[in-house]
């Protein structure tokens, strides 16, 4: 649909765990790319993951001579007596010309603001900011232009909220479906000594284990405890506190306590998203393959890009990428799903 009909055009915002897997990700046509440094201050902190920054100096050269964006979180909180480390990766943005960073802690953003007032920031979803009170507060105290917003809120919500608040929208629209601040994630920390927000890596590979017996069964612990079983031939999904199965008295059998492997997928309300004044469509997965991020790329430009040009939105199936070979719309929709 032309932009004159009632939409904007919105910014496609897509993952890069890797120098390689951000040319990808602008290759396939995002029109910015989010990242992180190789250290706890972003919230995909796996080893093999991330950019130094030299490498991050190199895709912002990348991505703006093919007009893409570049966006560095630095979206976890800073412990005690280790503020330095979140200190550097701000001077690292502000010096390397990223055009925006991602971030959650408030002093994180003070000093950001203070120091370098010209650089643009986008508050993550790690803030858990889901209130107009909550983002206009940010906004007046430390000069955020967009709000990355939690994925607990109705299509409906969310346009209320745009009327009221003075700042960009940032939605996911597809991925992991994960509430990250919460209490799931401090059971991780209780299983491995690492958590999402303060250490940013949840389940970290060193204390995956994988045990089979003589019947080929695969058992799964994080740390010293079992977090699922998955029987011969069954597919086994990365062992995280939230997606593990657990025994219960009052259960027969293993069960999903929290939530079941299932994945984001709003492609079909792109449009309701758009007119609800969603900015930017945010693609999760970080931690995810190049293949992963071409074909979930690829998949939503051409989808952006008909909507704008008023055809029917053409995406292809992205059932494969998804958890459990699962997907879900989440809250999007309705309150209900929960």
């Amino acid at each position: 649909m032309p932009e004159d009909h009632g939409y904007l055009r919105p910014e496609l915002v897509c993952p890069a765990g890797t120098p390689a897997a951000l040319r990808t990700a602008v290759d396939a046509g995002a029109d910015a790319v989010y990242c992180g440094l190789q250290n706890a201050t972003n919230a995909r902190n796996f080893p093999g993951l991330n950019f130094t920054p030299a490498e991050l100096e190199q895709a912002v050269g990348y991505a703006h001579a093919r007009k893409a964006k570049i966006m560095l979180a630095v979206n976890t909180f800073p412990p005690a007596g280790r503020f330095d480390l979140w200190r550097e990766a701000v001077d690292a943005a502000a010096q390397l010309g990223v055009d925006a960073m991602i971030v959650a802690d408030m002093a994180v953003a003070d000093y950001a603001a203070r120091t370098y007032p010209g650089l643009r920031l986008h508050l993550s979803v790690q803030a858990g900011a889901s209130s107009p009170e909550a983002i206009r507060y940010y906004c007046e105290e430390f000069g955020i232009k967009r709000v990355v917003l939690p994925r607990i809120l109705t299509v409906a919500e969310i346009a209320d909220i745009h009327q009221q608040i003075p700042c960009e929208i940032e939605a996911f629209i597809f991925g992991n479906i994960g509430m990250m601040a919460e209490g799931r994630c401090s059971l991780t920390n209780y299983a491995t000594g690492l958590s999402t927000n303060m250490d940013g890596v949840c389940s970290p590979a060193a204390d995956v284990h994988y045990e089979e017996d003589a019947e080929r069964n695969l058992t799964i612990r994080l740390g010293p405890f079992v977090i699922d079983r998955f029987a011969c031939g069954e597919n086994a999904g990365y062992p995280t506190i939230c997606k593990g199965r657990y025994l219960c008295s009052a259960k027969t059998g293993g069960y999903y306590a929290f939530e079941e492997p299932v994945s984001l997928n709003l492609s079909a309300l792109l449009p309701d998203l758009m007119r609800a004044g969603v900015t930017a469509l945010k693609i999760e997965g970080r931690q995810r393959s190049r293949a992963y991020v071409k074909a979930a790329v690829s998949a939503f430009r051409k989808a952006v890009d008909d909507i704008m040009a008023g055809r029917e939105a053409g995406l292809a199936s992205l059932l494969a990428l998804t958890e459990g070979q699962r997907e879900t719309e989440g809250a999007f929709r309705s309150k209900t799903w929960r």
